[in-house]
């Protein structure tokens, strides 16, 4: 434990000189090792500054409270508790505080002028409360009214939403017997009324805990459900907002502040667990709807695993293993061509795998998968049943979900005794639903090499005779997603073909064909598209694909489809056919060590080369497939999953590898596109789609490619690439980027400096790579014009301004432009930079001579107008200059004749030499 005074004063220090979080750490030392009540207080009273500036309004109302509690009259504490509590909206409170300021000093105009504004802020608060009342009881008239025009009540029922919003408003709302006049609103049965109802509920809940709790008792958990449960897809997406804002508030996921009414709920444990009790047994109700089915699984997948694998609580996932994984396998079992199954909607199975997946993915040992598999496997084996063939594909189905969710739980239980047996018999019935979901099984269930080889002895002949023969276009074209896929098992090793020469490019083509079929239903001809996902792993197919424009067209429409089962298939395809998965790095000592071994060596296909590729790029962007790569990456998260994501951020980066191309991805919308890709996901999908982002950034125009507020979304994605773990080529490529957005205006540079990237891109400037080092330099030159990297070139202690110096020496032009550049509006900017850069090396002169005299005219007109601001910083400074040969170089370039390729330079060489004279250490000439 230091001395508190030592650690206060270094506290201070830090503070004036802009180290905020050193000061924090300073003074929260000070206040441990601090035993004085009145020394502590102000060091509290200093610390609240600090939160102040960090915009921590919490804890500087919270500090100056503790200093107050000790001196009542400690004017500049009050004063920080004042500010503070305005930031929070407590304005009375705030109010009061520099009352008692403006007592204590009658005349400091501060306190005099922030009495007058918050007394007529309170007043306005006060006008607008009380003709608040009466509005929101003319909206309810409106609404209820049997006589009012549907104009007049849609704008009633949009005005009450807005007003929901805001927290005063809410309050209102509550206060005037809201909540039964919203549920009289949903009784009316009336889409837009329920709608109008729901969203002003999920207003009020927002943020606000005690205000959450209470609707929620008031309306009823199992009533919510099912408005939910109703079957209008608006109704039930607006309910699940509803859900998620009450469960953000009353798991603390939303911590606004609220004030006192906070401490009136104690714990909410019991209502999350009553209404994560309630989303189980919609999941498994006859009496939802398939919308309200899909929207009860997203709730459970955004909310019951933990979103950090750190934290150490995963009871919610035990839980719903406990208490739902037999009602999720369940949902995953429906066969919808049978009597009396589950109303679902084109997703709800798939939806009901990716929360399965999740929920395992959430488990933290051996004991508890081997929980989860166990209750798995006693549902699947209870299902089978020899004398009721339903039961039995109601079995299989549901396995087929956990092979699309957690597949290693879904293999283990493929491979029990019977289970593949029972797959390969139904695709020998005579009944066309049983062949249907075996099909589909097998499809799911050859995913390994060994599955896949098994069924090649046993299922290969089957799924031909089927094909051949039924008459049903839904089981012939999943047969022929069996052989696809079968065939596909090699991957895109040219030596491992299951089958024989030319045969994938029949089943390719057949696919092709039924994809561009638009008298098939849209689930028909996503089969299609399955089947391409596992067939273009060959590069013939692939090649034939995107010579196929009519085919590629019809994909991305089906993507942009309401089906998003689809989405998995299309990404796959697109992977595929720009060849944006992963490849083991080929060792050519290796190569020739596994042949004399006589082992397995992968062989590359022909047209697997780089001009290959290159050709299906252009191919793909011409068919459109930024729009509807746009269309993908705005579907729902449960949908599109993270392993989606990341393959969407593959192919990104593979279109955008061209710069030529990234012209056409900025026009067609595909910057924008990007950032979700960067900021959630997979932390391979997120570099990937970091680094394309830094590749359309480092070379568009940032206003363009990410039009209005997303540019500011951009920043963030491109700092991660600064990292010693990136390439350097992500590097360069992030630093190019960040250069172009410096550029922009101070508010990006200030965004730059807040994502802490400058310790980042100073480390890049000493970087041994040339272009690395002059990318980061050019960043810099941009990121001098904001007053914080000023300020860190005015501080003692290191050597950024003398490696900028040292930097102007260097051979490299560019490099040279940059830095001069960047100390040209340093010393323009901070007088005091133009002394000290005389002192950073002794080579100083000599290489601002060699600037003023360099051939590039960029360069040397950025060394005179460094010349000029050293010449106006300090008379002395100027003697030294005009004493050293630097006069005869200024007159040298003075004298040149005008030209428009050197005029900058002579100008400033003519400024400086009007300078000189004006500070009397040159006299004109007279003849």
């Amino acid at each position: 434990m230091g001395d508190p005074v030592q650690l206060k004063d270094e506290g201070n220090k830090h503070f004036q000189a802009g180290e905020i979080d050193q000061a924090i750490e300073c003074y929260t030392k000070a206040i441990k090792a601090c035993k004085d009540k009145k020394a502590q207080a102000v060091i509290y009273r200093n610390r609240s500054a600090c939160f102040l500036k960090k915009e921590n309004y919490s804890g500087a109302a919270s500090d100056a409270s503790r200093a107050i509690d000790v001196d009542a009259s400690d004017i500049k504490a009050l004063y920080r508790r004042c500010q503070a509590l305005e930031k929070l909206g407590k304005l009375d409170m705030a109010f009061k505080d520099v009352q008692r300021c403006a007592t204590l000093e009658p005349k400091n105009k501060t306190f005099l002028e922030t009495l007058r504004r918050l007394g007529a802020e309170i007043q306005q608060k006060l006008k607008t409360t009380f003709s608040t009342d009466s509005r929101v009881q003319n909206m309810f008239d409106i609404l209820l009214s049997e006589e009012e025009d549907k104009e007049k009540k849609e704008k009633a029922a949009n005005n009450l939403i807005v007003l929901a919003r805001e927290d005063a408003g809410s309050e209102r709302i509550f206060q005037n017997n809201g909540i039964a006049l919203l549920m009289q609103l949903i009784e009316t049965g009336k889409v837009e009324m329920i709608l109008a109802a729901i969203r002003t509920l999920s207003g009020m809940c927002t943020g606000h805990r005690a205000r959450a709790t209470a609707i929620i008792h008031m309306i009823g958990i199992n009533k919510l459900c099912s408005i939910m449960g109703m079957d209008n897809e608006e109704i039930a997406l607006a309910t699940c907002n509803l859900f998620q804002c009450v469960y953000e508030s009353l798991s603390g996921a939303d911590s606004r502040i609220y004030g006192k009414e906070e401490a009136l709920v104690l714990d909410s444990s019991k209502d999350l667990k009553t209404i994560l009790l309630a989303l189980l047994e919609m999941i498994g109700s006859k009496n939802v709807s398939g919308y309200g089915r899909d929207q009860a699984l997203n709730l459970l997948t955004k909310n019951v695993p933990r979103k950090n694998k750190k934290d150490s609580d995963h009871s919610k996932s035990l839980f719903t293993i406990d208490n739902g994984l037999r009602k999720i396998l369940k949902v995953c079992g429906q066969v919808p061509d049978l009597p009396d199954q589950l109303a679902m909607t084109d997703n709800t199975q798939l939806i009901a795998s990716v929360l399965l997946n999740k929920l395992y993915d959430d488990l933290r040992c051996d004991p508890e998968r081997d929980n989860y598999r166990d209750i798995c496997d006693e549902y699947i084996k209870s299902k089978f049943d020899p004398n009721d063939m339903d039961r039995n594909i109601h079995a299989i189905n549901a396995l087929s979900g956990l092979l699309q969710g957690p597949f290693d739980v879904g293999n283990i239980l493929v491979g029990r005794q019977g289970v593949m047996e029972m797959m390969v018999a139904l695709c020998a019935s005579e009944r066309e639903v049983d062949q249907l979901v075996a099909i589909e099984a097998i499809i799911h269930g050859s995913t390994k090499m060994s599955r896949a080889s098994f069924i090649i002895s046993n299922g290969v002949s089957l799924l031909k005779d089927i094909y051949k023969k039924t008459k049903n276009e839904k089981i012939k074209i999943r047969a022929l997603v069996g052989l696809c896929k079968l065939g596909s098992a090699g991957g895109d090793d040219y030596s491992m073909r299951q089958f024989a020469e030319g045969s994938t490019e029949k089943l390719a083509k057949q696919c092709r064909k039924w994809l561009c079929n638009p008298s098939l239903d849209v689930r028909t001809r996503k089969w299609a598209i399955e089947g391409l996902a596992y067939l273009t792993s060959d590069a013939d197919v692939k090649d034939d694909f995107v010579e196929d424009e009519p085919a590629m067209r019809a994909m991305f429409e089906l993507a942009k489809s309401r089906d998003k089962t689809i989405l998995y298939a299309v990404a796959c395809t697109l992977v595929n056919c720009t060849n944006s998965y992963d490849k083991k790095e080929i060792i050519p000592e290796m190569v020739q060590l596994a042949k004399f071994s006589k082992q397995h060596v992968p062989e590359q296909h022909p047209k697997d080369k780089k001009d290959f590729i290159e050709r299906r790029v252009k191919r793909l962007l011409k068919a459109g497939v930024i729009s509807a790569l746009a269309v993908m990456v705005k579907a729902d998260s449960s949908i599109l999953t993270d392993q989606t994501k990341e393959m969407l951020a593959r192919v990104f980066l593979a279109l955008a590898e061209d710069p030529v191309d990234r012209g056409t991805i900025v026009a067609q919308g595909g910057g924008k596109t990007l950032i979700p890709l960067a900021i959630e996901g997979t932390d391979l999908g997120k570099i990937k789609a970091s680094h394309a982002l830094a590749k359309i950034a480092a070379i568009s125009k940032p206003e363009i490619a990410f039009p209005g507020e997303r540019v500011y979304e951009v920043v963030r994605p491109l700092v991660s690439l600064l990292n010693t773990e990136r390439d350097g080529l992500q590097n360069f490529e992030a630093l190019r980027g960040l250069t172009n957005l410096a550029a922009m205006n101070e508010k990006l540079r200030v965004k730059i400096l807040k994502e802490k990237a400058l310790p980042e891109i100073e480390n890049y400037m000493f970087e041994e790579h040339d272009q690395i080092r002059q990318a980061a330099t050019e960043c810099m030159c941009n990121l001098v014009c904001s007053k914080e990297v000023q300020d860190r070139y005015l501080e003692d202690g290191n050597d950024k301004l003398k490696l900028l110096v040292l930097l102007c020496s260097e051979d490299d032009e560019d490099l040279q432009i940059a830095a001069a550049g960047a100390l040209a509006m340093l010393t323009a900017a901070q007088q005091k930079l133009s002394v000290k850069m005389t002192k950073v090396t002794e080579q100083w002169l000599e290489i601002l001579q060699r600037l003023c005299l360099h051939d590039n005219p960029q360069i040397q007109h950025r060394g005179l107008v460094m010349v000029f601001n050293m010449l106006d910083a300090d008379e002395e400074l100027a003697k030294k200059l005009i004493e050293s040969e630097l006069l005869e170089i200024l007159t040298y370039v003075a004298k040149k004749e005008d030209n428009p390729k050197i005029q900058a330079g002579i100008d400033a060489a003519r400024a400086c030499l009007s300078k000189a004279m004006d500070l009397g250490l040159i006299k004109p000439f007279k003849q």
